[in-house]
């Protein structure tokens, strides 16, 4: 027999490290180890016990007072010492509705292990990736249509041709691990529990963009993930996986972890590229995009960590197999972390398709407190609320995308009738308004005057009026859009015009020779004049101005 404690932060938290401790203080005659996150986070700790024949029997919600129990039932296969803990059918339901490609290893493999990540078939992916071309894998990952799982759900093969075929010989693939969303825990969960599995799909993403150079950017809140994936790191360059010459061939790669302070912002990907080269966090005017002028103004590839941990499989079982599963314009599976006034909480991996209620009531369990079905909040701060009539939602991008709320990375918070909507709203305004980079004035001033609207209503000094202006305040830069066609924020490209202040406009030339496309004529020491109809905005001009003469409107 052997035992095997989940320890991931949700099973330490609830006392796994407790019971750990317990059981090795206790005559037990068999291996302890232990293992990352199931993703059953509601039934935590749990300890899983294999037999000789590898059979399972999974006890849940353990104490360390049960550690004796255990000893008894594993000495003497005495099963009444633990009949109380072990896991209901009903509750074992929670993992055999989920088809798991991205969490396939968590809760079973030793995430500090590297031999337990190869005896599943661990890096075969990347000896198979790496005796074909690089274009060869991007057309799997094309075939496999396999999209961005950090929330836009752009087209990973898309952005890694992108960076394939931009110039130059310095080229880095980047994971967005800053996992911001109140309530989403995915990415941590799979760092945690299969880091491996997390670095064999970048350094697949790696050879097929031609980057020499991969980096992690991982909020320092998860101090275990961090951790655990330097461990892993170090187990791989030890292997030869991670360096020079990796499995004899001519790819190289090496590895950096970079620990970002949790500004919300910094999951944006030209916000998380200025916090890696020493910046404040901001968001940079696209374009360029980073697959032509990223990191330190090299061609950059980002993708998350739940994309990055479905490329292995993908390549190990063909693009076609990924494609089965899921809609037309949504392949594959999508993890979510299921939180709120729901029975079981946790980690749930489905096929695109299924729609919130198989999500919510048949692996969740439905509601709590038994209390009626409310709405269920999507997408994080920049999603939205989708009450209970639209419960048979299917889920993929479009169809989320049509009831007012987003896929986003995966967080599903679950509410009852029992939670108030002002409430909510409040929440995440709050949040927003605490997290807001400062960049775009609605942003910096709008939400913190809504946040005090709400703040107002909540503490019953509401009037009438109110909802009408929360609307022109949520409304008034869509207007500026349709109507003026201008963007207040300067963000939207196809809404900027680029113009040159004569009076400031000292004639140095810069911003002409900068000009990718000759949209700007003048001569030494005159002012300069930019052709609206040649200029493509990208704003290497505005970037490049010494003087302030380049003005943005």
């Amino acid at each position: 027999m052997r035992i095997v404690i989940g320890q991931g932060s949700c099973g330490i938290a609830a006392g796994a490290e407790k019971v750990r401790k317990a059981l090795l203080n206790v005559d037990v005659r068999c291996d302890i180890s232990i293992t990352g996150c199931i993703g059953m986070c509601y039934l935590e700790p749990i300890v899983d016990i294999y037999d000789d024949n590898n059979t399972l029997t999974r006890l849940v919600k353990v104490s360390e007072t049960d550690a004796q129990a255990i000893a008894d039932y594993v000495n003497n296969g005495d099963k009444s010492a633990v009949e109380k803990l072990i896991v209901t059918e009903e509750d074992s339901q929670f993992l055999t509705k989920q088809t798991r490609i991205a969490l396939r290893n968590c809760g079973i493999i030793n995430p500090e292990e590297i031999t337990a990540y190869t005896a599943t078939g661990g890096y075969d992916a990347l000896k198979k990736a790496l005796g074909m071309t690089p274009e060869e894998v991007i057309d799997i990952i094309k075939v496999s249509g396999l999209a961005g799982r950090g929330g836009a759900g752009f087209p990973t093969w898309f952005k890694w041709n992108a960076a394939r075929q931009s110039a130059g010989e310095e080229k880095y693939l980047i994971c967005n691990a800053d996992e911001g969303d109140p309530g989403a825990f995915m990415d941590r969960a799979v760092i945690e529990s299969d880091p491996h599995n997390l670095i064999e799909g970048m350094l697949i993403g790696a050879y097929a963009i031609g980057a020499k150079h991969a980096v992690v950017y991982v909020r320092a809140e998860y101090p275990l993930a961090i951790k655990r994936l330097k461990n892993a790191i170090l187990q791989a360059t030890e292997a030869g996986i991670i360096g020079e010459n990796i499995f004899g061939s001519n790819f190289s790669c090496d590895f950096m972890i970079k620990a970002g302070a949790g500004a919300f912002v910094c999951g944006e990907e030209t916000a998380l590229i200025e916090s890696l080269e020493g910046h404040r966090g901001m968001p940079r005017l696209k374009p360029p995009f980073p697959a032509q002028s990223g990191f330190w103004r090299k061609p950059s590839n980002i993708n998350n960590v739940e994309t990055f941990a479905n490329v292995a499989w993908i390549i190990n079982n063909g693009g076609e197999a990924f494609a089965a599963m899921g809609t037309e314009g949504s392949k594959g599976t999508k993890v979510f972390a299921v939180t709120g006034k729901v029975k079981r909480s946790g980690l749930v991996e489905i096929p695109m398709g299924k729609t919130l209620r198989d999500v919510i009531f048949d692996i969740g369990g439905g509601m709590k407190t038994d209390k009626p079905f409310k709405a269920v909040q999507m997408g994080g701060p920049s999603g939205g609320c989708i009450p209970a009539d639209l419960i048979d939602t299917v889920i993929d991008y479009k169809a989320l995308g049509a009831t007012g709320a987003i896929m986003g990375s995966g967080g599903m918070v679950v509410m009852d009738e029992s939670t108030c909507m002002v409430g909510m709203a409040k929440f995440f305004l709050d949040f927003t308004a605490k997290e807001s980079c400062g960049k775009c004035i609605h942003c910096r001033i709008g939400t913190k005057r809504m946040l005090e609207m709400l703040e107002r209503i909540t503490n019953g000094d509401g009037k009438e009026g109110d909802i009408e202006l929360l609307e022109e305040l949520c409304y008034s830069e869509y207007e500026a859009h349709i109507h003026d066609k201008k963007c207040p924020a300067g963000e939207c490209s196809a809404l900027i015009e680029y113009t040159i202040n004569a009076d400031k406009c000292r004639g140095c030339t810069l911003c002409a020779r900068n000009c990718p496309v000759g949209a700007i004529t003048g001569t030494v020491k005159n002012p300069h004049v930019i052709d609206t109809d040649k200029c493509i905005k990208c704003g290497k001009c505005y970037s490049v101005c010494r003087f302030d003469a380049v003005v943005k409107a």
